[in-house]
């Protein structure tokens, strides 16, 4: 392993200095120089083995040059820039980059775990379906897992920031090659909106790696004044570094730009580093190219072994020659090009493979006239070397991938290899597009889409320069057209002074059928060979589909771009079928792997789910709050001392029992419904009679889904004659308001009503207990807030020292109970007033905790924690109440279902621990017997527990089979791995007569 020298890069002044670039591998030192990608710097640098292959851990060296790489694979930088599985073909190179090996211990170049190797044929495809069955899995697991896997997944936060923007356009074009640039010409010339995308650094796509001349001069610079040109048009947004990666319907497509990947971590550090983009365009062109097959012989996966387009890439590109002694293994006219690039560049030792019988007259004297030693009807029979290409043997090819007995062998240090071209077909497939295969090219081409969408060259099956920029001219024109623009002038088409031909002369060879099957590689990185496929048909898997997951052809992170096109041509062979009729398996996005980070935007940490907060949160924060997160930021407790959250929560509930409590309820949902026919539509949506309310009262009111399940609850305050006011609960009021307006749209556009979600416009603080009346007559008040004005389920509006305000009475604590709303911006000068106003009173106030403790006491309903996805309001008992309302409601029908009536129903019922000391655990399975062997047939579960302070013994409520029928049974619950009994009892503990909350 010894640096390579470096020829001069074509299309640039042979004396360009390029900046010398230090980088490390595996902990080791190199040099590479600025322009370079990682794979490029490598291979200038003697690295043969860059991995190992994930199943059999072989060691695996750079094969290709762009996205389709399945061996370079890196673990790229640490800590918060950490970066598992990046394509070594695609990362370039920056000072000071850190990048190691993945998938080998110590290190790709000694890997301890290569010994698997020689278990292969003990480790065909899916033998973890057929072995590992005794004693079970679990006992090998403890092996398995800590083998299995490439990257390692970060151990650290991302550092890095990353966005989302959309973004629409007239002409979106994927691949910024000779046919994507000619379309962005010939579209930018319009005056549409054009925006031009590509994975790579820079624009040009195969030009910048191939020694081709437009219009007299080299094919990177024609590249070059054409992204000025198109740089100059105000219209046209160009954006290299920018994957699209998903087309969906309606012309809808997701791109992933890495805007600073490339600058390495100090670059990156606290700076955007991706952004993804949502685009809508009224037109696509895809120009995205095609990726060459590699040629299926034995040991085709050896380091050494590289495709001949990433041969020729390294050479004109990178100015990078993988070897001294190469050979190039084909079976069509474009590989000659890489030995003809070889030659030019000085490399002596140079062997052409051709499996074809017969080759064109022209190729075999070019071949001769530049001294390539030519072997036409021959194929490579197996690959000399572990660790690295020393040799290979060649034999006579009989046709149908059979081989002659004969044997030469070909000394090499490289073996550049084409099976052909598959157009990059991805992005139009999954936007519906179907293909055909045309025999003269051996791959799939594009056939008919209903989107908005054209193909263009090498996707397209163009395989020549001329035609490639032809396609694109005219689809930038063809799309300008047909979306009304006026084509002003007209782009010239570049002359073209290449070896490129016509055609694509290709005879297909797919496999070595003399050679062991079980040598021939076909996915590089999950070890997917000729005879795993041989094995998933013999067992009967003849769809393409089953074939890919019962060998991971295809599955790993290349999603099988180099390899899926050579399976299902094998598998046509082994079948007997044509290519066409085998089928094609589903491409899914994204295209390229992209970075999670992108999908999540800025929507990370606090800003993932943004809890609101209340505008009392200062005075609360004073009373030592400790909050918790419910969506809106609540405190939880408010603990006095060295009080724990239980204490803290037995003293709130007594001093509510026996006080008064000041609670801050402003998260409550509030709905406003209003206008002549809002009567009509409450009713039809919830299971009560609301049209029977009369201005001034409340009725606590259920809601359910078509399916009559019960999602939600609260009371319903009639304002006016017109005018609902519509409580919901805090999680839920977002999903009660869309279901209103959704209803409202969509089923009655005829009534006459306005939904407003006013739950920010109203803060509320409710007083609740025996001296809460006490309290609140502190305060000038046009309001009379006696028990005989102001009884419970009453409504009234007036002021509250000059302020206006809306009061509730309404109790979730069973108490007597006031709740104050008020305009938001006074919340915090409210809550001051009211705790000031009652400290004669020894106000205290209390949080989430002691309100779910008071709830559970007086068997209050917490819908969502009370309930589960199957419960009616019949399981809740209010079967009467639905029997009452003669109008239809939301779910109605359902709940004629018999197996909405039918008995064995979960229904809601009231714990209490047999022994009153030991506490119930939510999520406690009711079950049979107590010495039943776990798991169990489950009767329900408790859903509510706690240690009441009024009654001194453990309660709870829970849903329970026949809970209704079964009051006074002792039944046995399972939690935790341990079993307690309780009695099954009335849902309220404490003032079942609710005497209480009508002081």
């Amino acid at each position: 392993m010894k640096p390579l020298d470096r020829v001069p890069v074509f299309g640039r002044p042979a004396n360009e200095p390029r900046r010398k670039v230090q980088f490390t591998f595996d902990g080791k030192s190199y040099e590479g120089l600025e322009g370079d990608s990682l794979a490029a710097a490598l291979l200038a640098n003697g690295v043969d083995i860059v991995g190992r292959s994930f199943k059999l851990h072989r060691p695996r060296g750079i094969m290709a040059s762009g996205v389709e790489e399945p061996n370079g694979l890196v673990q790229l930088e640490s800590g918060q820039f950490d970066e598992p599985n990046a394509r070594s073909t695609m990362v370039p190179l920056y000072d000071g980059l850190r990048a190691s090996s993945q998938n080998a211990w110590p290190n790709a170049e000694h890997d301890v775990l290569g010994i698997m190797d020689r278990f292969a044929k003990v480790l065909p495809a899916s033998f973890y379906y057929k072995s590992m069955m005794w004693p079970n899995w679990h006992f090998y697991e403890r092996f398995v897992r800590p083998i299995a896997g490439l990257g390692k997944a970060p151990k650290e936060p991302d550092a890095q920031n990353y966005h989302k923007r959309n973004i629409h356009c007239d002409v979106l074009i994927a691949g910024g090659g000779p046919a994507g640039l000619s379309a962005a010409l010939a579209a930018g010339k319009s005056g549409l909106r054009v925006i031009l995308m590509d994975d790579r650094e820079h624009f040009g796509g195969s030009l910048l790696g191939e020694r081709f001349k437009l219009d007299g001069v080299p094919g990177v610079e024609w590249v070059q004044r054409t992204v000025a040109t198109l740089a100059q048009m105000p219209n046209v947004q160009l954006m290299p570094r920018t994957n699209v990666s998903g087309y969906y319907e309606n012309n809808f497509l997701v791109a992933s730009e890495r805007v600073r990947n490339h600058l390495g971590p100090k670059g990156q550090s606290g700076k955007l580093r991706e952004r993804l983009w949502r685009i809508r365009s009224r037109s696509v062109i895809l120009a995205t190219g095609a990726i060459e097959r590699p040629l299926v012989f034995a040991n085709n996966d050896r380091p050494g072994v590289m495709l001949a387009s990433a041969v020729r890439t390294y050479v004109n590109r990178f100015g990078v020659v993988p070897g001294s002694r190469i050979v190039v293994a084909t079976n069509n006219d474009d590989a000659y090009r890489t030995a003809i690039d070889l030659r030019t560049v000085g490399v002596q030792s140079l062997t052409v493979v051709d499996t074809r019988s017969k080759v064109a007259d022209e190729l075999t004297r070019d071949m001769k006239q530049r001294g390539i030693s030519h072997y036409v009807g021959y194929s490579i029979r197996d690959v000399v070397g572990s660790r690295k290409v020393k040799a290979v043997k060649l034999s006579r090819h009989l046709g149908g991938g059979r081989l002659a007995e004969d044997t030469t062998v070909v000394e090499c240090d490289t073996v550049a290899m084409s099976s052909g071209w598959t157009p990059t077909i991805h992005l139009y497939s999954q936007a519906g597009g179907s293909l055909e295969f045309r025999d003269w090219l051996a791959c799939l081409v594009p056939k008919s889409c209903s989107q908005e969408v054209q193909v263009v060259g090498a996707a397209n099956g163009a395989f020549s320069l001329p035609e490639c920029i032809q396609e694109g001219i005219d689809a930038g024109q063809n799309a300008a057209e047909k979306l009304g623009a006026k084509v002003t002038s007209k782009v010239a088409m570049p002359k073209t002074h290449s070896a490129d031909r016509e055609l694509l002369r290709i005879e297909p060879y797919w496999y070595t059928r003399s050679a062991r099957t079980d040598k021939q590689w076909l996915d590089f990185q999950y070890d997917v060979k000729v005879s795993d496929v041989e094995l998933a048909m013999r067992e009967n898997f003849v769809s393409v589909e089953h074939v890919k997951r019962y060998t991971t052809g295809g599955m790993s992170v290349d999603q099988g771009k180099s390899s899926n096109f050579n399976i299902l041509a094998i598998m046509a062979e082994l079948s007997g079928k044509p290519i066409a009729k085998v089928g094609t398996t589903r491409f899914r996005p994204p295209y390229q792997p992209v970075t999670i980070g992108a999908f999540a935007g800025n929507t990370v940490g606090e800003l993932y789910a943004p809890w609101q907060t209340l505008h009392a949160a200062v005075s609360h924060t004073a009373s030592q709050a400790r909050f918790g997160d419910y969506g809106w930021r609540r405190p939880d407790y408010y603990p006095q001392g060295q009080e724990d959250i239980v204490a803290a929560t037995r003293r709130e509930v007594l001093a509510v029992r026996n006080g008064v409590g000041m609670f801050d309820g402003s998260p409550l949902g509030k709905i406003e419904v209003k206008g002549p026919d809002a009567a009509t539509f409450l009713n039809r949506v919830y299971v009560n009679n609301l049209a029977s309310l009369k201005p001034g009262f409340a009725r606590y009111a259920m809601l359910t889904n078509d399916n009559g399940v019960l999602i939600d609850d609260g009371v319903v305050v009639r304002l006016a004659e017109d005018h609902y006011l519509v409580h919901a609960t805090s999680g839920a009021v977002a999903r009660v308001f869309l279901l209103l307006e959704e209803h409202l749209q969509c089923e009655w556009p005829e009534l006459r009503v306005h939904i407003n979600n006013v739950t920010t416009q109203w803060a509320n603080v409710t007083l609740s207990g025996p001296k809460a009346r006490q309290v609140l007559q502190q305060f000038e008040s046009d309001i009379d807030f006696s028990a005989e004005s102001f009884p419970h389920m009453h409504f009234r509006t007036g002021k509250l020292t000059g302020v206006p305000v809306r009061i509730l009475r309404a109790s979730f604590t069973g108490e007597v109970t006031f709740e104050v709303s008020i305009a938001s911006r006074y919340a915090k000068s409210l809550w001051d007033h009211i705790a000031k106003a009652g400290q004669p009173f020894d106000i205290t106030p209390y949080g989430i905790e002691a309100l779910e403790v008071m709830r559970t006491e007086k068997g209050y309903l917490h819908v969502g924690a009370d309930t589960d996805g199957n419960s009616n309001p019949l399981d809740i008992g209010w079967a009467k109440v639905i029997e009452k309302k003669a109008d239809d409601f939301i779910g109605r029908r359902s709940l004629q279902r018999p197996a909405d009536r039918e008995a064995g129903r979960l229904e809601f019922v009231g714990l209490e621990s047999v022994d009153p000391k030991v506490a119930l655990t939510v999520g406690g399975h009711f079950v049979d017997d107590a010495s039943a062997k776990i798991p169990a047939a489950s009767h329900g579960y408790v859903t509510s527990a706690c240690m009441s302070p009024m009654l001194n013994k453990a309660i709870g409520l829970g849903i329970l089979r026949n809970g209704a029928s079964r009051i006074g049974e002792v039944v046995n619950i399972y939690a935790k791995g341990k079993m307690t009994t309780a009695r099954v009892v009335p849902t309220a503990h404490f003032d079942p007569k609710g005497e209480r909350l009508n002081g």
